[in-house]
């Protein structure tokens, strides 16, 4: 992905200013983390990362993180963090600002997905949309991830556990109405702190 689509990425999903964590995992364990408020810097940092190959993922967190947690590595990658190196946790959320809903196609851990596995989980993905839409709903962000597909909705709720047992039965009622065995619903996205 060009720094370009990274940065109009970044536009849709936070407010110019916001701190984002990005976060990379290796290939064979460790990651790198930075956090941010220059969303060019983020972009051209998460671009490099991007063609050295080295990572098979790359990920920011997405609701709205305590501000001071930028004094950890502000608007830099560490490379290699250490065990006792901290990321975003869920205790670090101060509001959640969107309800994931992640829809993988059936294989296993570590398998890329097929064309066909793919364009299934798109379609479902497409079929959930128009669902939701139908119920009032608003038109969600939707991304396809490479293997599944991406919606998410704009939401605005306290980083408390009322708000995440909310969001866990609503993406078990999806996964109970969609999953089947070619594709499912991710019912494990409902983390304050999820990438």
């Amino acid at each position: 992905m060009s720094q370009t689509e990274i940065e109009k990425t970044l536009s849709l999903l936070f407010p110019e200013g916001s701190v984002v964590e990005l976060r990379a995992l290796r290939k064979f364990g460790g990651m790198a983390s930075g956090y941010y408020t220059d969303q060019t810097r983020l972009a051209q940092d998460a671009a490099a990362l991007d063609i050295t190959h080295e990572f098979v993922g790359m990920y920011v967190v997405l609701n709205e993180i305590n501000p001071v947690l930028l004094c950890r590595r502000a608007n830099r990658i560490e490379m290699r963090l250490s065990k006792d190196d901290k990321a975003t946790r869920d205790e670090d959320i101060l509001h959640r600002r969107w309800f994931p809903i992640v829809i993988d196609p059936r294989r296993p851990s570590g398998i890329s997905s097929s064309d066909r596995e793919h364009t299934d989980a798109l379609e479902k993905a497409e079929k959930i949309r128009q669902f939701l839409s139908d119920m009032g709903w608003p038109e969600p962000v939707f991304a396809d991830s490479g293997n599944g597909a991406h919606l998410l909705y704009r939401i605005d709720l306290p980083n408390d556990s009322a708000s995440g047992e909310l969001i866990k039965k609503a993406l078990t009622v999806l996964s109970g109405f969609f999953s089947d065995e070619r594709s499912g619903v991710d019912t494990s996205v409902s983390k304050a702190a999820q990438l």
